[in-house]
């Protein structure tokens, strides 16, 4: 199951990446992005990763939110928006479910 989790990780990276390349990522591929995430959440993040993979995500999703800060940057702030934005929404349902986690893991104390 953890190959399972590490290739889910490596495939939304790169399908976020290559679609923010071109595009951002809307309907069938912003679908296939967020199921990735929601695998990754359940397979990938262990107990003991919980918290810094939280810590990565609010960092990731704080920048994401100052995009209209990224396309300011001269010829690659609109790549990095799209890219962000992509990687938001791979990591955003992960974040979901191993908080979730981190939350029952507390209930159980």
């Amino acid at each position: 199951m953890s190959s399972l989790g590490s290739w889910s990780f490596i495939i939304g990276l790169v399908i976020a990446l290559l679609v923010g390349l071109f595009t951002e990522a809307t309907g069938i591929v912003a679908a296939i992005l967020a199921i990735i995430g929601l695998v990754i959440g359940f397979l990938n993040i262990t107990d003991k990763e919980i918290n810094l993979f939280l810590l990565a995500a609010i960092a990731l999703m704080l920048t994401g939110l100052t995009d209209e800060f990224l396309v300011e940057i001269p010829a690659i702030g609109n790549l990095l928006q799209r890219i962000v934005n992509n990687f938001m929404i791979l990591v955003a349902p992960a974040a979901i479910v191993v908080s979730v986690k981190a939350l029952l893991n507390m209930a159980k104390d």
